[in-house]
Formats: structure tokens, sequence, C-alpha cells
């Protein structure tokens, strides 16, 4: 799923989330909490990349060009560096780790936390599942070599 697409359910995690919690911090801040953990999540994209190919290619590529981030995230990673599970395995690390720590400080903020975390990790397996099915669609409609 695009930073986009998650930056738009992070303010809408935010919204519901500000109405409904007794957060400690303004609704600004809360805003901006959301969008860097719904968004800032994906850094670790980065990393699984590097470990997958052994090179930082695709944050070179990102550093060199920034517009990739915003306008063609699809040119970011190669298809082969980053697989869905690798992915959602990371994401579900980070989110353990993020919210535990949080509740050590401010209950609150962690359940908020990890809210816009968990509709992002929701949101990253409704994708890949949506993904994975047409794909099969395709590869079962999709005529053999043989076949004439």
């Amino acid at each position: 799923m695009y930073s986009r697409d998650h930056a738009i359910l992070s303010l809408v995690v935010a919204v519901v989330g500000t109405s409904t919690l007794d957060l400690s911090i303004s609704w600004p801040v809360a805003v901006v909490v959301a969008l860097l953990a719904g968004v800032g999540i994906d850094f670790d994209h980065f990393l699984i990349a590097r470990l997958t190919t052994g090179t930082w290619q695709a944050l070179r590529r990102c550093l060199s060009n920034p517009r990739l981030v915003f306008f063609d995230q699809d040119g970011i990673f190669q298809p082969e560096s980053i697989r869905p599970l690798q992915r959602l395995l990371s994401h579900v690390v980070i989110i353990a780790v993020v919210v535990l720590t949080l509740a050590l400080v401010d209950v609150a903020l962690a359940v908020f936390v990890a809210a816009v975390l968990y509709v992002h990790l929701l949101a990253d397996l409704a994708w890949d599942n949506y993904r994975e099915y047409h794909q099969h669609t395709r590869s079962r409609t999709s005529p053999s070599d043989g076949d004439d």
C-alpha cells in the first residue's frame, strides 16, 4: 500500500482516537504522531531490502531522487527485494516494541499509536491479499504455453 493511503488512514484514526481517548497531547500533535507512526513504520522496508539484496540501492535511489517517495513509489524497490511476509513480520515486531515502550510512559498514547499501527498492518494485509488474489486469478485464466 502506498504512503499516501497510509497517511489518509492514519488521519482517520487520529480523528477517531482524539475524540475517544483522553490523550495528554494536543490534537495537532496527535495528528503528527499518527502520521509519523502510520507512514514512518514503512522505513523498515529499506532495511529489509538491504538485508535481501546486500545493497542500500533503494535508499540511495530515494536520496538521489526524493520525488520517487511522493510520485513513484513503485520505482523505489525492486520486486524481489521485499517479500510481503518479511515486511509484515517486521511490522509486527516494530509494533510490539513501540507500543510496549510507549505503555511504560503513557498508556493512552500507547493505545492511540497501537490503533494507528494496527490499521496500517490491517491495510497492508488487505492490500497483499487483494494483489495475491488478482495475480492468482490472472495466472489461472491465462492460456498456458502449450495450448493453442
